[in-house]
């Protein structure tokens, strides 16, 4: 079967997850629909793995699945960009309120070999808001190896052969698979990532869950999956004095790109793009119709669509994935 819809800009509704590092900007910041509490971690904003699927909100395609749409027409949704059948890539805010767990993501190859097959997972972060003094911990200092490692987190002492800086918002934070990782309390987040839920935890920083017990750890499979070599992570920057888009991080499973001056153009070449406004608002331009996106907002343009072209409004950036 075939979409017969003509392809516009697909609006999903967001998937709230909430933890107990979460807080309210989701909300406050983005425009999210959360409630009364306090811990609002997560807004994945386009996904389509297992159960957790986007649906889509506007025009005659509402009510579908992410997952959906691929089975019934995967050329119209997904074009040439993948052959997976299933959508390959999953964007989120986050909102961290408190400082996350140390973690490190395997690459494929490895997240096939585990009991329940997963992707990998490559991410990338765009800083949309850091408060003052809060930390990006990105890679192990330099000379730390698997034994130097192994060391500190059974002293429950991990945090001292990170890597770590302040960030700024604007900033954007490549993490291959396999670089160890955590985000500190005070940050808003925007994450591009492999659509895989595949984690393994080393440290958390020695607190304990809502049932007042320490969180599992994953110790070995930390210790084997772990980049031993690259060391330190630094943070990237956009230029904002350039007109159009600028490419952020390309690496073999997306692309990033940011917008924060004048307008560019995106589409019309048989791949999907997805694009979210972390500051400010945009308009999205198509031969049919002309959408406002207003901060925290995302769409997904399906393979289908023509060329259209998108412009920032006075202060404002736009991200496109692909």
């Amino acid at each position: 079967m075939t979409i017969k819809e003509s392809p516009y800009p697909l609006k999903f509704r967001p998937l709230i997850k909430q933890t107990l590092w979460g807080g309210s900007k989701l909300g406050q910041l983005l425009g999210k629909s959360i409630g009364d509490e306090n811990n609002y971690a997560e807004s994945w904003e386009i996904v389509d793995h297992g159960q957790d699927q986007s649906v889509v909100e506007n025009g005659p395609l509402a009510g579908e699945s992410l997952a959906g749409l691929i089975r019934t027409d995967a050329s119209w949704t997904l074009g040439n960009s993948t052959t997976d059948a299933m959508f390959p890539l999953l964007l989120k805010y986050l909102d961290c309120n408190r400082v996350l767990s140390v973690q490190v993501h395997p690459d494929d190859a490895y997240g096939q070999t585990m009991e329940v097959p997963d992707r990998g997972k490559t991410e990338a972060w765009y800083v949309v808001d850091a408060q003052p003094g809060s930390l990006i911990y990105a890679g192990l200092k330099r000379g730390v190896d698997r034994a130097a490692l192994a060391e500190a987190m059974a002293a429950g002492e991990t945090n001292r052969v990170l890597h770590s800086f302040s960030p700024s918002p604007g900033d954007c934070v490549f993490i291959p698979a396999g670089t160890v990782h955590a985000l500190g309390a005070g940050l808003v987040i925007a994450e591009i990532q492999q659509s895989s839920d595949t984690t393994f935890r080393l440290f958390d920083w020695n607190r304990v869950g809502a049932d007042g017990n320490p969180r599992p750890l994953h110790v070995e499979q930390s210790l084997e999956v772990s980049d031993y070599e690259s060391g330190p992570v630094a943070a990237r920057q956009s230029d904002p004095a350039v007109e159009g888009w600028q490419r952020l991080v390309a690496c073999d499973k997306f692309e990033l790109s940011s917008l924060e001056n004048g307008s560019g153009t995106v589409g019309g070449d048989e791949r999907f793009h997805i694009l979210t406004v972390p500051h400010g608002t945009a308009t999205l331009r198509t031969p049919d119709e002309s959408m406002e996106l207003s901060r925290g907002q995302s769409v997904l343009l399906p393979a289908a669509m023509p060329e259209c072209s998108i412009t920032c409004n006075a202060e404002s950036t736009v991200l496109r994935a692909e």
